[in-house]
């Protein structure tokens, strides 16, 4: 599979700007594009499976926990170099710094790989589309994920439940604390009778 890739790759940036800027959606869908991005023209239509290759949005296009580590300012670079790492995965894989290569040796590297000519369009949009992508990364290796917990970030976001447990059916789920004024003494033994007394009368099961 060919690498990830807008024709209209100049669009990359400025569609990526308002993502930071609008409220996260449930689903990145068409209309969202469209209307609250402002994006309706058919050449951005391509930008939608461009988030699903580089784990933004999941399949059904609900947004990942990388998508939203894109919105943070803190998190923003070490979002979108694992958001390469993972779309660009074989370009990766032929070369661990991709993402220092100069524009022609990647260019020469996106030929290799794909078998297409130097001239084709495809060539020119993939190498543009990496360039627009990593004008957002920062290549900490300490900030980038790996394992277990990249694949945190590619998972849909998830909203924490709200409030309290629920109780097991019959059950109440009760808890206290305990305040304790112990006496100013050096006997011990007045400390074991008085927490001996706690176990015995407070904390049985």
């Amino acid at each position: 599979m060919a690498p990830p890739f807008m024709n209209a790759y100049g669009l990359v940036t400025k569609i990526l700007d308002k993502i930071i800027e609008a409220q996260q959606p449930e689903r990145f869908t068409q209309d969202f594009l469209e209307t609250k991005l402002g994006f309706s023209g058919g050449s951005a239509r391509a930008f939608i499976p461009l988030l699903k290759r580089i784990g933004f949005i999941s399949s059904d296009g609900v947004p990942t926990t990388l998508y939203s580590k894109f919105r943070n300012n803190d998190s923003r670079g070490a979002a979108m170099a694992q958001a390469l790492r993972t779309g660009y995965k074989d370009l990766f894989e032929r070369n661990e710094y991709a993402q220092d290569m100069p524009k022609d040796k990647l260019k020469n590297l996106v030929v290799e790989m794909t078998g297409a000519k130097p001239t084709d369009t495809s060539v020119a949009s993939i190498v543009g589309t990496f360039e627009n992508l990593k004008k957002y990364a920062k290549w900490d290796s300490s900030q980038v994920a790996s394992g277990k917990e990249a694949s945190k970030m590619l998972a849909p976001a998830e909203i924490p439940p709200q409030g309290h447990p629920p109780a097991v059916e019959g059950r109440f789920n009760l808890s206290y604390t305990i305040n304790l004024n112990l006496p100013e003494t050096s006997d011990v033994e007045v400390f074991n009778a008085i927490f001996r007394s706690l176990k015995e009368n407070l904390l049985r099961a």
